[in-house]
């Protein structure tokens, strides 16, 4: 009964100290291109992944009960350790679905709803490679139960919108993409003349790509900056896009605060009729 003891508590730790490596092998595996998303998120994170945890706790459960009853008692503090391990990865797993509970189902957020910026052709190229990607078309997309994002993003988002300057927009373009280049974004198009900057977000796990666009127009005597943030798989972002665009566009703000002080306010145009346009006094 020892040595069966003992094993058991032995077999438990290693599992439980393998379950780790498991889910990251799961999400390492689809950023290194070893299967697609489908596999390593869906099938082996959230199908089998419950699975592979509650079968580790149970095991170290029974290892934990040999352990603290079979004389002599050994293997106690393994047998929690690998109980433990199982454990938090369900405790973590819980909190990750009540996150997604409170967060709105969608992940393609724009700061235009009405006229959101749109892709260049080798970002849709590249998505449509993507199996079982999302589109780009913002205004047909809904929830499960029929909801439009546009109206999802209202509820919870409306916080995120556009950034006016009084900046002309030449110079906006430049804060803009010097705040784009200095994210850990792998940049695209930058296009000066059409004022239009284009990036990918990366996650370290599971190598989950986000395009982003940023579309800087005139505006007025100043400029109008938009923004938009679209994952290429996933019908949930977990708030990433909008979190990803609440920070860029603070700094943007107060980045455009600053250069406007630095500068001082933009000329008004001159009135009809005013000395501005009176043509010059004759000569004496």
């Amino acid at each position: 009964m020892d040595k069966f003891r003992d094993n058991a508590v032995r077999l438990a730790l290693v599992l439980a100290l393998l379950t780790p490596a498991y889910f990251a092998f799961a999400a390492l595996g689809v950023k290194f291109g070893l299967f697609d998303w489908r596999m390593g998120l869906g099938g082996l994170t959230m199908e089998w992944g419950p699975r592979v945890i509650g079968g580790v706790a149970a095991l170290a459960a029974i290892a934990l009960a040999l352990a603290f009853f079979t004389p002599p008692r050994r293997g106690v503090l393994s047998a929690c350790i690998a109980l433990l391990i199982p454990l938090l990865g369900a405790g973590y797993g819980i909190y990750v679905g009540r996150q997604a509970q409170s967060i709105a189902p969608i992940h393609d957020i724009s700061t235009d709803l009405e006229k959101p910026p749109v892709f260049s052709a080798e970002v849709t190229r590249a998505r449509a490679a993507v199996p079982a990607g999302n589109d780009l078309d913002l205004h047909s997309k809904r929830d499960s139960e029929g909801t439009p994002f546009v109206e999802w993003q209202r509820r919870q988002y409306g916080d995120i919108t556009h950034v006016s300057t009084g900046l002309a927009s030449g110079r906006a373009f430049e804060i803009a993409s010097e705040l784009a280049h200095s994210q850990n974004w792998r940049m695209g198009r930058v296009d000066a003349a059409n004022g239009v900057i284009e990036a990918v977000a990366e996650t370290f796990w599971f190598g989950f790509k986000d395009d982003i666009a940023i579309r800087i127009r005139p505006d007025g005597l100043g400029a109008r900056i938009d923004m938009r943030s679209v994952s290429r798989v996933g019908r949930s972002d977990l708030g990433a896009n909008a979190k990803r665009m609440r920070a860029f566009l603070a700094t943007l703000r107060a980045r455009l605060e600053d250069a406007e002080a630095q500068s001082g306010p933009a000329p008004a145009p001159p009135r009809e009729g005013s000395e501005g346009d009176a043509p010059p006094a004759p000569p004496p």
